[in-house]
């Protein structure tokens, strides 16, 4: 089954994450399919980067979201629209 979720890439108590789409057996940061976009929970959620056309392809395709990515992935739509 294919997941899209989180990757972990930043240093001890800074967090960075990547949103990538992997099988849902592989490790948290172990091999992925493709990257889709990054999120920094030290910043505000607007400021991640998704890439919504591949994100809406995988989800046609079955892959399943994690609950984070989904609310990031939310967030981010909203702030994009908003802005224009």
């Amino acid at each position: 089954m294919v997941k899209i979720r989180l990757a972990r890439a930043g240093s001890k108590k800074r967090p960075f994450y990547h949103i990538v789409v992997t099988e849902k057996e592989n490790p948290r940061d172990g091999s992925f399919i493709e990257e889709i976009g990054y999120y920094d929970p030290r910043l505000p959620v607007e400021k991640s980067s998704v890439n919504h056309e591949r994100l809406e392809y995988w989800l046609s395709a079955g892959a399943q979201l994690s609950e984070r990515v989904a609310h990031v992935a939310k967030a981010h739509k909203k702030a994009v629209l908003a802005a224009g």
